[in-house]
């Protein structure tokens, strides 16, 4: 069995802390990404999980079994790493079989045979007697994930794989590890700082941060119903609006605008008197568009409505990202990013009124950074709208 149970885990090295008790339940056959940004802990967690780090304290299980001091060969794992670390002088079919050679009950031909299977199983068969210079970056990562397979760990560990290939074949490799991994049905453990890798390929986020576990959730769940600052602006791209503002009777006043609050927002936020409001870009309605020398009628704007300036438009084909500025303030604090259909046409330069729906709207506590209300949505009509 594969489940993984971290308890209380921490790392330091001298004044340094960086795993900060980390308590983590990672399922039989799950795949679990550990995601932050550089420094945040992730890689340390991972290499202590495979033995190349001993913990300062706290426990590490895998299977039921006490793993903080067994060596790596005797934990029923095998790592992937960034840098690929094949053999150069090794074909390919040595490099695979070299994970094997450690491993007892295998004959010579039964190897061999073992290598040939995994190969296939990788779409490299035809790949067996060339060495690595000869091999593409990608084919070069399926020798490096068939020299793990090919010994049938319990658990995968995976430091950034895929961040030596390009942009193209990182999205193909994402697609094959999801395959594989159903395929093989094995517990992985996958690092990256790379946020879409994480919310195209988990089961569920680990997002980390100064060596402190933030949010442990499904994708969907991570997106959606953030715990806190760090994880709704770390989470999405184009990155959640965040305005800071205070709480007024009825309302959010930001320095440029007020933004009248449900009664059940502002339930939730009780007496709390400073605020961060978020909203995702794409929950953002460019409603209307004039030229500037239009005169903009602001009392004719609703009450979840502004009236703001496009200072850049980056298209994207399918969609556009504006960048929006309170008129005659184009370095406010308060500026927003919305995303509208490609074939909506805006330009540099443009007045719109945008809208802010009420039931998008996300608000944090500005002191702790605790989340105090989310959006609200219907979870599975959300969930098949984001399939399709």
């Amino acid at each position: 069995m594969g489940q993984i149970q971290l308890t209380g885990l921490t790392k330091r090295f001298g004044d340094t802390v960086a795993v900060d008790d980390l308590s983590l339940d990672i399922d039989d056959e799950e795949f679990l990404v550990l995601v932050g940004p550089s420094g945040c802990g992730k890689s340390t967690t991972l290499r202590m999980l495979a033995g190349l780090e001993t913990p300062t304290s706290g426990d590490i299980y895998i299977g039921g079994d006490h793993m903080n001091y067994r060596v790596p060969q005797n934990r029923d794992i095998a790592m992937v790493f960034q840098d690929y670390a094949l053999y150069p002088h090794m074909t390919v079919r040595q490099n695979i079989r070299f994970g094997l050679e450690e491993e007892e009950g295998y004959t010579s031909a039964e190897r061999d045979e073992r290598v040939v299977e995994v190969a296939e199983t990788l779409g490299i068969a035809d790949l067996l007697d060339r060495k690595p210079d000869e091999l593409s970056g990608g084919q070069q990562q399926r020798v490096a994930l068939g020299r793990a397979i090919v010994r049938d760990p319990e658990v995968f560990l995976m430091d950034e794989p895929l961040s030596n290939l390009d942009a193209k074949l990182r999205a193909e490799m994402r697609t094959e590890l999801q395959n594989l991994q159903d395929q093989l049905a094995v517990t992985t453990v996958y690092v990256t700082h790379n946020q879409t890798e994480a919310m195209t390929m988990a089961d569920r986020i680990a997002v980390m941060d100064g060596g402190e576990l933030q949010q442990v959730a499904s994708p969907f769940e991570c997106y959606h119903e953030p715990n806190n600052l760090f994880v709704a602006e770390f989470i999405g791209e184009p990155m959640i609006n965040l305005v800071r503002g205070t709480r007024s009777e009825t309302a959010f006043v930001g320095e440029h605008f007020s933004y009248p609050l449900d009664a059940d927002v502002m339930e939730s936020v009780g007496d709390r008197e400073d605020l961060v409001l978020g909203i995702r870009p794409e929950d953002i309605a460019v409603v209307d568009a004039t030229t500037d020398d239009t005169p903009a009628d602001d009392a004719a704007l609703g009450d979840h409505e502004l009236r703001m300036d496009v200072t850049v438009v980056e298209p994207h084909g399918d969609q556009n990202v504006l960048h929006l500025s309170h008129p005659d303030q184009p370095s406010a604090d308060d500026a927003l990013q919305a995303v509208t259909e490609g074939m909506h046409l805006v330009t540099r330069g443009d007045r719109v009124t945008v809208t802010i729906p009420p039931d998008k709207i996300h608000v944090f506590d500005a002191e702790t950074g605790t989340a105090v209300h989310n959006r609200r949505h219907d979870q599975e009509a959300d969930r098949t709208q984001l399939e399709q």
